[in-house]
């Protein structure tokens, strides 16, 4: 009969992992399928964990808002320590975290997928005025329904819709809010006397070219008015103006401001102020990895996954999904458990929403290479199709909640470096 192991000091856990998102439950998820019996602590003051993917689908009135939610309790795999709390430094050298509370926690392995700050503060006037005037966002829970509800009640006007610059938590969820809200619109009979605009702090529509022509092709169909290199800056509320930077090609600016009935905001994102200011952020305050093992730079018990990883893939659901059971592969790796590092390839997949029952299906990896996960004969990704909403309103949320969160790692079983002809 094997020995029993001594329980874990409260301050003291083989892995640390902090951040209780997708990418942080999915690892803990994985860690525990590879090692049932692993001591590991999980940091993280939410009471509620969400599945931000469906946020889109609630503003479009395709998913009601409560199914994108439950109790953070109910997600934890079980024998994980939930250390309900703030973190407030890092220490790499003493191999500890310190919480807002004073406490110490120790680790032989840290993973950090904390994801990112939503900074509405940055745009001035914002925050007095979001869930009212007629001004929403689909990158809150609590606003997702506001824009449904938005949607539903303009006959007509001005509905504008921005982007801001990147990285942004799923790039194409700006124009997804865009585009669906325009098919309602058509739908009613009231395109036309709505009329959209999207200002795009970026220089293009998307950032894999592959996928552009089909999204222009829904940017003419609904007669939306595009604008590029256009920061919002600063939201009027009561009068109903929104202030926007412009770049000019020769790198001058100027200001420009619109009139709406209205707006759906994206706020700036960077990384958490804890994290920029830690020993862990690299110059644009992002956790400093290695592209494919996601092992810190610097320190090699550290890796870090999702939305605060220095990682250039795009910052969605799907990444934290392939990049999950590799850092659980290479955490055990580091801890002598296993013997051959697993590595990630950037892939990043992108749901594009472009109309109610259809799909742009944008899937790529480093470099903005192509990546499709079905034959092209099944589902082509570059052209709109029924199957890809299908697999977006029906597949993808059972497979997060049952799939992902369980480490249950379907098609995504990580991959060895060594099997890589580029590293």
């Amino acid at each position: 009969m094997p020995a029993l192991q001594p329980p874990a000091s409260a301050n003291h856990h083989k892995v640390v992992v902090v951040g209780a998102g997708a990418a942080g439950i999915a690892t803990v998820a994985s860690l525990i399928a590879r090692e049932p019996s692993l001591d590991i602590a999980l940091i993280d003051p939410a009471e509620v964990h969400y599945y931000q993917p469906g946020w889109t689908m609630v503003g479009a009135g395709v998913f009601d808002a409560p199914s994108t939610a439950r109790a953070m309790a109910s997600v934890i795999p079980r024998g994980v320590r939930w250390v309900k709390a703030k973190v407030r430094t890092f220490d790499p050298s003493g191999q500890s975290v310190t919480l807002e509370d004073g406490r110490v926690i120790s680790y032989e392995q840290l993973v950090v997928c904390s994801g990112l700050k939503l900074d509405w503060e940055a745009i001035d006037g914002l925050v007095d005025t979001l869930g009212r005037n007629g001004v929403t966002s689909n990158y809150r829970f609590d606003l997702a329904p506001y824009t449904w509800e938005l949607v539903r009640k303009l006959k007509q006007g001005r509905a504008l819709f921005c982007q801001p610059p990147m990285p942004i938590k799923c790039a194409g969820a700006p124009q997804k809010a865009l585009y669906l809200s325009c098919d309602h619109w058509l739908r009613s009979g009231r395109l036309g006397a709505v009329k959209a605009s999207f200002f795009n702090a970026g220089a293009v529509l998307f950032g894999v070219p592959d996928y552009v022509p089909a999204l222009m092709g829904y940017i003419d169909k609904y007669g939306v008015n595009l604008s590029y290199s256009h920061r919002l800056t600063a939201v009027d509320g009561p009068n109903q103006r929104a202030t926007f930077i412009c770049t000019l090609p020769d790198g001058s600016t100027q200001t420009r401001t619109e009139p709406f009935d209205m707006l759906h905001v994206v706020p700036p994102q960077s990384a958490p102020d804890f994290i920029r200011q830690s020993p862990l952020a690299d110059a644009a305050g992002w956790v400093d990895v290695d592209p494919h093992t996601l092992r810190h730079r610097r320190f090699g018990n550290i890796h870090a996954l999702g939305d605060v990883a220095s990682t250039s893939n795009a910052k969605t659901a799907a990444a934290a999904r392939k990049q999950a059971p590799v850092v659980a592969n290479n955490v055990l790796v580091a801890l002598g458990r296993l013997q051959s590092l697993a590595h990630y390839d950037g892939y990043g997949s992108c749901p594009l929403t472009v109309e109610r029952g259809k799909i742009v299906l944008a899937e790529f990896t480093y470099g903005g290479k192509v990546a499709p996960s079905f034959p092209h004969w099944l589902l082509d990704g570059c052209k709109p199709t029924r199957l890809a909403w299908l697999l977006k309103a029906k597949l993808l949320p059972p497979l997060y909640w049952y799939g992902m969160l369980k480490g249950r790692e379907w098609l995504v079983r990580p991959k060895p470096l060594a099997n890589e002809a580029s590293q």
